[in-house]
Order: structure tokens, then C-alpha cells, then sequence
């Protein structure tokens, strides 16, 4: 008998029929001897109605963080209690937890805070007792004793790490895609499902977009050896297993291409040449929780150099305010910002011994008539900062540049580029 953590996404328990079909496969694996702890997102759109409620209420202005928190993880309380009740119609025991009843202890910060200790005292005495466990996931609690939250993508986060913490055999995620795909099977219809893949690969791909799994997940799964897959809730077919190695298919260098659309880039002009203002201007960010991605650096020209970074869309008005309060006390001369921009990522072990494929992304890139604003590198990363509009056109030719497609032969590389 093994100890599986399952979690299921808010697709997967949208309704009441999709909530009794996820209850079935539960009461399945019970039934073959396996003990099992469930993790559950709110229902469908359940967040974004409640992100919608507290716009209302707040005509616009910033609601407060703390009840923002208190109000978002009802939904998850809401899934875990309706799919209690679907097992228990099943006829067998189970029993739902919050995130703070499961000892999930987080960071004092309220919106995306992190996982800093989980107790699972309660969850391994509940599974000893015979029941299926079923937790909330995206929340947790402080050592205060406050409510806070995970950020989007939360409850991969929390499966993963109460895995780790109970030292689960397996951690299933499941979602509405049947696993990991070379890219966006929306985008491009032969794309190729990916058997496994390593954990620094998946790491980058979620980091630059991918929405299978959330970074977070993938980081503690890699720091703690957690054997994860990912397969759908809506077929049994063999999903992706994520592991420490992948087996690299003969002749593929790129894994798969990931796309993120919700991306801003600020620009800071006339900044004086003198030590430690790049660091004045990113503590400023960090300190309000904002992420930095991409930073380019021009050369230094009459004593002052511009330099511009990407950041989440969603953080592009506050970064502008913090820039614009320290203004005075680094001297610079303006800031600005562009949006409708889309980040487009490479990814895969095999490139930085490749030849050829930094080169044949600035030549796809370049014949669709496109202009590259920004690029990052890394051993198994490439990342290029384009116009949104072609996305689709980009994603499609990069994908049969590389030989991804499931009818293509693989990419074998090129002369022109040591990378």
C-alpha cells in the first residue's frame, strides 16, 4: 500500500458531475490499497467571480490585502467540503481540512505568500483512521494566526509540499491537459506529450509561462525528491512523470516552448553612473514584492546609462510609482513603460552544447518580418521579448524549427552559433 498526494485543479471539479467523476477516481485508488490525501482548487471560476465581487464593493480601489485573503479561500473551502461528501456517497470515509487545519504555516505575507513549515499531524492521525483526506489548497496560515494565501497556481504548490511533508510515495497532479506537452497544444495541434521530463526543465518551463505546473510546485519537488506526474482527470492515459533526469529523445535539443503574454516592459532613462543605483532601484521593487525579470543595460554616455526590465503586467503601475518616489534621490531622468508584449522561451538540456540555436531563434523570429526588444540566456533557457500580436505565427514556426513537431525530423543544430 502507498501514500498518494492527488490534487485536482478548478477545471477538474467545475461543477457537481465533474466533482462526482473526481470522487469515483478517488474512491479507486482507495480501493486498490492506496492511502490518499486529496488537494483541491476552487470550482471553475469561483476565484475570479470573488475577485469580481470584491471590485464591485471596492469601486475600483485597492482592497484591502488581508480580507482579499480571507475572502479568496472560501473557495477552496467550498470544493473540499462538496467533494467530502461526494466520497462519502461513495460509501467511503473521508474528511475535509483547510489549509491552517492541515499545519500549513506561510510567510507573513498576504496575496502570494510563501510555505515556511507544515505540522501534518492532523492529516497523517485522519489517514490512519482510514480516511480519505481532502485539503484545501492556496492557503495557509501564519504563525499569527492569520489567513493568507498561496498566488495563482497555489494548490500545486500546496500538494507538493505537504507530499514532501507527509513523505508521500507519489504526488499527482491533475489538471485538463493529459501532461506536459512540447508547447501549447491550443496553439500548435502537433505538439508532442512528453513522456518525462527533467525537473530543471519543467522548473524553467513554468517560470517562463507554461501554465501546467506553478514554479513553486516544481521547486519543492526538486529540493525534496518528490516523484510527481502530471495527467488528466478526464482520461487515464499515462501522464508526464517530472524527475530528477529525463531521457532525452535522439537528436531533440529544445524540450518545449513556453509563451507568457502577461508581461510589461519599464524602461529607466538618464540614470548617473554611479555605484549601487541598481541597487537602490531593485530593493525599492523588492520591497513591495514586485519581480524582476529581464534587466538590459545600455553603455554609459555622458556620465548616465538607461536600462530596462520586464515585470508582471499586473505589477507594471505600481512599479511605475515606486520608480517615480525614489526619482529624486537617484537623479534619473524618466521612466517609462510598453505593454502588448509577449515573452517567448526555448527551453531544454541539450542546448548549451548545441551549436545553432540561439541563431535559428533570431532567424525564425526575423523572417516573420518581427523585432526583438529583449533577450535572456541561460544553459538550458532562451528568451526573446516580442510584439503580442504574431505570437501564434512565432510559436507555430519555432516549433518546427526545432523539430517538435510530431511529423518533423529533430533540429540537429547549425555552424553559425557556439552558445
Amino acid at each position: 500500500m502507498s501514500l498518494i498526494v492527488m490534487k485536482f485543479g478548478g477545471s477538474s471539479v467545475g461543477d457537481a458531475e465533474r466533482m462526482k467523476r473526481v470522487a469515483k477516481r478517488i474512491v479507486e485508488r482507495k480501493r486498490e490499497g492506496h492511502s490518499c490525501v486529496i488537494v483541491v482548487s476552487a470550482m471553475g471560476d469561483t476565484t475570479d467571480d470573488l475577485i469580481d465581487l470584491s471590485n464591485q464593493i471596492n469601486d475600483g480601489a485597492l482592497p484591502a490585502a488581508r480580507e482579499m485573503d480571507m475572502l479568496l479561500t472560501t473557495g477552496e473551502q467550498v470544493s473540499v467540503a462538496l467533494l467530502s461528501m461526494a466520497i462519502h456517497n461513495l460509501g467511503e470515509q473521508a474528511v475535509s481540512f483547510t489549509g491552517w487545519q492541515s499545519g500549513i504555516y506561510t510567510e507573513a505575507v498576504h496575496g502570494k505568500a510563501r510555505i515556511t513549515d507544515i505540522q501534518p499531524e492532523r492529516v497523517l492521525n485522519a489517514i490512519e483512521q482510514g480516511n480519505v483526506v481532502i485539503v484545501a489548497g492556496f492557503q495557509g496560515m501564519t504563525q499569527e494566526g492569520e489567513i493568507t494565501t498561496l498566488g495563482r497556481g497555489g494548490s500545486d504548490t500546496t500538494a507538493v509540499a505537504l507530499a514532501a511533508a507527509i513523505k508521500a510515495d507519489l504526488c499527482e497532479i491533475y489538471t485538463d491537459v493529459d501532461g506536459v506537452y512540447s508547447t501549447d497544444p491550443r496553439i500548435v495541434k502537433v505538439a508532442r506529450k512528453l513522456n518525462e521530463i527533467s525537473y530543471d526543465e519543467m522548473l524553467e518551463l513554468a517560470n517562463l509561462g507554461a501554465a501546467v505546473l506553478h514554479p513553486r510546485a516544481v521547486e519543492y519537488a526538486k529540493n525534496y525528491n518528490v516523484t510527481l506526474v502530471v495527467r488528466s482527470s478526464f482520461t487515464y492515459n499515462e501522464g508526464t512523470n517530472v524527475k530528477e533526469e529525463a531521457v532525452m529523445e535522439q537528436g531533440i535539443v529544445v524540450r518545449g516552448i513556453a509563451y507568457d503574454k502577461n508581461v510589461a516592459r519599464v524602461s529607466i532613462l538618464g540614470v548617473p553612473e554611479k555605484p549601487g543605483q541598481l541597487a537602490k532601484v531593485f530593493l525599492a521593487l523588492a520591497d513591495v514584492q514586485i519581480d524582476v525579470d529581464i534587466i538590459v543595460q545600455s553603455g554609459v554616455i555622458n556620465g548616465s546609462a538607461d536600462f530596462s526590465f520586464t515585470t508582471n503586467l499586473n505589477d507594471r503601475e505600481k512599479a511605475l510609482d515606486v520608480l517615480e518616489r525614489i526619482r529624486g534621490e537617484i537623479g534619473f531622468r524618466e521612466v517609462t513603460s510598453e505593454v502588448n508584449l509577449v515573452k517567448v522561451s526555448i527551453v531544454g538540456a541539450g542546448m548549451v552544447s548545441t551549436p545553432g540555436v540561439a541563431a535559428t531563434m533570431f532567424k525564425v523570429i526575423s523572417d516573420l518580418g518581427i523585432s526583438i526588444s529583449l533577450v535572456s540566456t541561460s544553459e538550458i533557457k532562451m528568451s526573446c521579448v516580442i510584439d503580442a500580436a504574431p505570437l501564434q505565427d512565432v510559436i507555430r514556426a519555432l516549433h518546427s524549427a526545432y523539430g517538435l513537431d510530431t511529423t518533423e525530423q529533430a533540429f540537429v543544430g547549425g555552424p553559425q552559433d557556439r552558445r
